[in-house]
């Protein structure tokens, strides 16, 4: 009985947990750059019952018990995202479809991003045996925690014509430096590559700096559209001519 109650509970608590992430998804479908998540149950062990004496026993196993579900995870979508005009001069976005580092025939980029057979859909592995992930590009801004990752393309200036995300945070450039344009924004025009140039005199204001992860996996998201890196450093890079697009 109460192993029953607490198959039940465990059920429960893992659809609740499902419910939440189902719900932070659609309050976020007009924010922009938010990546949504997945929830991801797993099962408990299974339990063998068995009987200890009585007459009506033969071997003494009665069966075996599922011992419940639970939410073991939320696993971020981290492929590309819808795009709508908004004709606001300081709006961007990012577009990206880069390939496999070692694309492999009959092979594609699924829904979630992950490398699998067209035809089977079975993922194909690495040669470590892991899982492999399209890369994605993101725009590289200034925290007060150090440098960090968004593909939130709603951006702002300051007073001072200082660049920054939504959420006032400084947008860097390819020497790593804070982006500021002085020029009203009406008269910038932003190339594919991410360069910031002036329609009047046609000089180069600034460029960008995007930056390619090759496993989308190795960011955590730190809130308001901020990820933190946590993979190896061989696994980032700026991004290369022609792999993505502002």
């Amino acid at each position: 009985m109460l192993r029953g109650l607490y198959t039940a509970a465990s059920g429960m608590i893992a659809q609740q947990r499902r419910h939440d992430t189902i719900t932070n998804n659609i309050a976020n479908l007009n924010t922009p750059g938010f990546k949504s998540m997945n929830a991801l149950n797993r099962s408990f062990p299974d339990m063998l019952i068995s009987a200890i004496g009585g007459e009506n026993t033969r071997s003494g196993t009665m069966g075996s018990l599922s011992t419940g579900v639970f939410a073991e995870e939320n696993i971020m979508s981290m492929g590309q995202g819808d795009m709508s005009q908004t004709y606001r001069a300081q709006d961007m976005a990012l577009v990206s479809d880069i390939a496999a580092k070692n694309p492999v025939n009959g092979a594609v980029f699924g829904a979630t991003g992950e490398y699998v057979d067209a035809k089977t859909g079975n993922p194909i592995l690495d040669a470590n045996g892991n899982n492999i992930y399209q890369p994605q590009a993101y725009f590289t801004v200034q925290t007060p925690a150090g440098e960090r990752y968004t593909r939130d393309g709603s951006f702002h200036s300051a007073e001072d014509g200082t660049l920054l995300t939504s959420d006032n945070v400084p947008v860097l450039d390819t020497n790593q430096q804070q982006i500021k344009i002085n020029n009203p924004w009406e008269d910038i025009q932003v190339t594919s590559d991410g360069s910031l140039i002036s329609k009047s005199t046609g000089a180069t204001l600034a460029k960008m700096r995007l930056t390619v992860v090759n496993n989308p996996n190795d960011l955590v998201r730190e809130g308001n559209g901020v990820f933190r890196y946590t993979g190896t450093a061989a696994d980032i890079r700026p991004v290369n001519a022609g792999e993505a697009g502002v």
